[in-house]
């Protein structure tokens, strides 16, 4: 096998998570990863992208995808068999914190001479409680550091000292810590490379389709992004990605938007490569009026072909709707997270738009040919009680009403979980917002990973909701959100009962984790966990909602092959 100069590894959530008795529960029912976590950050292709144009090999191996493929695959076998100089563990999101630390260790066991190196969002927060970790070498802070970590592998290859290398944290041979100066954050992405192309041609090198998926199942639907921006202008509270939690961990005061020329371009290159949908990650809006308007031009231009995604932080009227319409030739469909439909939580949280400005919006996207409408909302946020989280439900009907039955208008409830971000303005002023952390530190987070009942991994309970009642909660508004699916004739009198039958079994099943936690012997305690795993695993990707209905309709990436091999061609000549 071919030795690597650097290796993005990708860890599950916990490891091993085959081999302890979790049950999950609904934390992960709105997003397309399972409650493993197993899709890693947009960085690794962009700075694997990076490095391979200075002349670097680079492979990704997303170890979750493969443990959850097979029940046998073995973890330590598979590391072993790894050369590289480095070992790039994403630890962006916190819920990642177990698994990526104890594949550390696996990595540091059988290549104690190669570099581990750590990166990402919550990376840069707790920096300093990963180095002084023995199994740790380096961790990379910061945002938007492709270029940084070139001239990490450049020094390392030309044996030079790491001091000069912006961002990172290190250790020198007598185990001395530095933490070089961090760089501001570029304020424009178009120097960025956003290639697919990366991916496909490392799975071709290594043989390793399985290796380079970013979500279990990818291969089958496929979902590819392009970035309009990094960071944001907007301080939602309980967001890790929000302005302040950019300034508190990364040191980005302001978003870096990618052009519209740009970001159409990426979206022509995945064209060359895939036919699947492209989601656009930031409102195209956030920037400016302008900014949307010039973009949609050239994607015009371009012809974009593949069906679109756009992403709303606050309501849109026909004219911007009318333009999607008439530029994406292969459709276009919205997602938009208000979080709440009680405006005082929503208003408290940081969105600050009206519930008749969500209606107008809904309404003006079907009118203007919306082929599909996705909103989220959460429990367990800022200022929200058991009758808000209810009632906010509930005025899913009104919406539902608003449109024709034929219109695919999806709503999405579930809890906020596990973890607050750090760094967001309600991890650092927990009273201010009203919240009690039962974790503050990197090694506090790992810990709770390991209870075996989504409500014990919660790492907060706030002043009007605690643990048992956000998990309860929980449960009653998706029994809720299905009924009133079934009244606005969404879903069958059947499907209704087969949903709300998961849900009372997965709440069930809670009950029964709570009280086998109580038996005071360790093994017999162990035993009962373990004879309702299997119970547990069954509603593991789909507890309180058809998760299947997240799926884009498009071809597998081997419905895609010819295009795949054109589009290589293609990229040698660019």
């Amino acid at each position: 096998m071919a030795e690597s100069d650097i290796i993005f590894l990708h860890a599950p959530s916990v490891y091993d998570f085959r081999k302890k008795a979790i049950l999950y529960g609904p934390i992960s029912d709105v997003i397309p990863s399972s409650p493993v976590f197993e899709m890693y950050p947009i960085g690794f292709m962009t700075i694997s992208s990076h490095l391979e144009a200075a002349g670097f090999r680079t492979r990704i191996v997303n170890l979750a995808v493969q443990m959850l493929q097979d029940e046998r695959f073995d973890v330590e076998k598979r590391i072993a068999s790894l050369k590289a100089r480095v070992f790039a563990i994403d630890l962006h999101w916190m819920p990642h914190v177990h698994g990526a630390t104890e594949i550390a260790k696996l990595v540091k066991k059988y290549h104690p001479d190669s570099k581990v190196e750590f990166g990402g969002l919550t990376s840069s927060y707790f920096w300093e409680e990963l180095i002084a970790r023995p199994e740790t070498d380096m961790v990379m802070r910061g945002d938007t550091t492709e270029k940084a970590t070139v001239r990490m592998m450049t020094a390392l290859r030309d044996g030079k000292d790491l001091s000069e290398v912006p961002n990172l944290v290190w250790k020198d041979g007598r185990g001395e810590v530095h933490n070089n100066e961090m760089y501001r954050c570029p304020v424009s992405l178009d120097d960025i490379y956003f290639d697919y192309g990366t991916m496909i041609k490392s799975a071709i090198r290594h043989r390793d389709i399985k290796g380079i998926l970013p979500w279990y199942g990818w291969d089958k639907t496929p979902l590819a992004s392009v970035f309009s921006v990094r960071g944001c202008s907007l301080n939602c509270a309980v967001c890790g990605g929000s302005c302040y939690a950019n300034g508190k961990a990364v040191c980005r005061r302001a978003p870096a938007y990618r052009s519209p020329e740009k970001l159409a371009e990426d979206m022509e290159v995945i064209q060359s490569y895939l036919n699947s949908p492209i989601f656009i990650v930031g409102d195209l809006r956030q920037h400016s009026k302008g900014y949307a308007e010039k973009f949609l031009k050239e994607a015009k231009e371009r012809n974009i072909k593949n069906h679109v995604v756009v992403e709303l932080f606050d309501g849109a009227d026909d004219e911007f709707f009318s333009k999607l319409d008439k530029t994406f030739g292969g459709g276009w469909s919205v997602e938009f997270s208000p979080d709440s439909f009680d405006e005082g939580v929503r208003n408290a949280l940081g969105k600050g738009y009206s519930n008749a400005s969500i209606e107008r919006s809904v309404g003006s996207a079907f009118r203007n040919g919306c082929e599909r409408f996705d909103l989220f909302c959460m429990t367990g946020i800022p200022f929200q009680t058991r009758e808000s989280a209810i009632n906010s439900v509930r005025a899913s009907k009104g919406l539902w009403e608003l449109v024709k039955k034929e219109d695919n208008l999806f709503i999405y409830n579930a809890p906020f979980a596990p973890f607050v971000d750090p760094g967001s303005r309600v991890f650092e002023e927990p009273e201010k917002w009203g919240y009690r952390f039962f974790a503050r530190t990197l090694e506090e987070h790992k810990g709770l990973l390991e209870n075996p009942s989504w409500k014990l991994v919660l790492s907060y309970e706030t002043k009007w909701m605690d643990r048992d009642m956000i998990a309860e909660t929980s449960y009653d508004a998706a029994n809720e959100l299905a009924t009133m699916e079934c009244e606005c004739s969404r879903i069958s009198e059947e499907v209704l009962k087969q949903r709300k039958e998961r849900t009372e079994t997965a709440r069930m099943l809670m009950h029964r984790v709570d009280e086998i936690m109580t038996i005071q012997n360790i093994e017999e305690r162990e035993r009962r966990l373990w004879e309702i795993k299997e119970q547990g695993r069954e509603l593991m990707n789909s507890t309180i909602c058809d998760k299947n209905s997240l799926d884009w309709k498009a071809g597998s990436i081997w419905m895609n092959s010819p295009r795949i091999l054109t589009g290589l061609i293609r990229s040698s000549f660019r």
